[in-house]
């Protein structure tokens, strides 16, 4: 949302929690709102009618975390489809070529098994277990948000050194996310990174 909607986003808060019959706070109207920011107002609008027509949770107030879920899925959704394009990267990409998944969780987790050409090479007979420990890591940085994490993962014959000789740029990573890691997690920071590992401040 722009800094124009908050007044209609402030509106529509209001006005669901009157249908709840609840009052709302000027701390909670800021809550909602550095919650929420990054969705178009027409989105949070429709997620709060999806959750009044939940038959489960619809008869109790939204939180912000019922419409979080709404708008990006249970962690345990989101693991699923970050492990599904990691699948399918490593069917495209390979472990020779560096890649950015533009999802810091998914850096983060891949790291922790190894880094890319190791997971592109594990064997077949252990891509459950595999799967099993990139959704876990991936829901625990998720849950608690992501304060480090390559920003690209180098494949196995990263030709940085090479380029660097010749003079000429690196080539860029295969992006299958659609903006890359770093601009997600730090805007100021280039794609390719100096150093390996980025930090958010």
């Amino acid at each position: 949302m722009k800094p124009s909607d908050r007044k209609a986003f402030a509106q529509l808060v209001s006005d669901v929690h009157a249908y709840y019959r609840q009052d709302v706070s000027e701390f909670t109207l800021n809550v909602w709102w550095e919650g929420c920011q990054e969705y178009d107002l027409e989105l949070v609008t429709k997620a709060f009618t999806t959750h009044a027509k939940d038959p489960d949770r619809g008869s109790f107030c939204p939180r912000l975390s019922d419409i979080e879920r709404i708008l990006r899925g249970t962690t345990t959704d989101r693991a699923a489809v970050a492990w599904g394009a990691v699948m399918r990267a490593i069917g495209a990409v390979g472990a020779y070529q560096d890649v950015d998944f533009g999802d810091p969780a998914a850096h983060a987790a891949i790291h922790d098994l190894g880094g890319w050409p190791k997971v592109c090479r594990g064997d077949l007979r252990e891509l459950g277990h595999l799967q099993h420990r990139f959704c876990e890591s991936y829901r625990s940085y998720i849950a608690r948000g992501v304060t480090t994490c390559p920003a690209v993962l180098m494949g196995d014959r990263s030709p940085d050194a090479e380029y660097e000789r010749r003079g000429l740029p690196p080539p860029k990573p295969a992006l299958i996310g659609q903006r890359p890691c770093a601009e997600v997690l730090m805007p100021a920071i280039p794609a390719r990174a100096a150093q390996p590992l980025l930090e958010r401040t």
